[in-house]
């Protein structure tokens, strides 16, 4: 028996309370572009606070590479915000597939030490990567 909004008497018999379904799609709708445009901002600040150095001469590249490398000031290396060995950078790229295809981008601390971007570096070109990019400020 379906719902009635008034009463028997005086009332029309023919009115029936119903859902709208338009309104609650547009509704979920907006709900999940929002749920993905702050699971989308929240992934940016699993980054390590670096102070890259700035390159007069640098060009810009629009392609993002799959496989990023971070060391800050301390010599610290991390791989996607996790601590890494140079020995596990080298093992992770060979188990990515084809190193010759595969591009890697390094992005050192102004403070870093040479040695440990050299170290980094080395590990990748032992893997077999030959594209090599180093993220510096505009």
């Amino acid at each position: 028996m379906p719902v009635r909004l008034h009463s028997h008497a005086g009332g029309d018999e023919g009115d029936e309370a119903r859902i709208e379904v338009i309104p609650l799609i547009d509704i979920m709708f907006f709900l999940l572009a929002a749920f993905m445009l702050v699971s989308l901002s929240m992934t940016q600040m699993k980054r390590v606070p670096l102070d890259l150095p700035v390159a007069s001469t640098a060009i810009a590249d629009s392609k993002v590479p799959p496989f990023q490398i971070a060391i800050d000031a301390h010599g610290v290396t991390t791989w996607e915000g996790k601590l890494v060995t140079l020995s596990e950078i080298t093992g992770r790229l060979k188990a990515a597939g084809e190193p010759r295809v595969s591009r890697v981008l390094i992005a050192a601390d102004a403070e870093a030490r040479h040695r440990q971007v050299l170290g980094v570096l080395n590990a990748v070109r032992e893997a077999g990567v030959e594209k090599i990019s180093f993220e510096t400020q505009d």
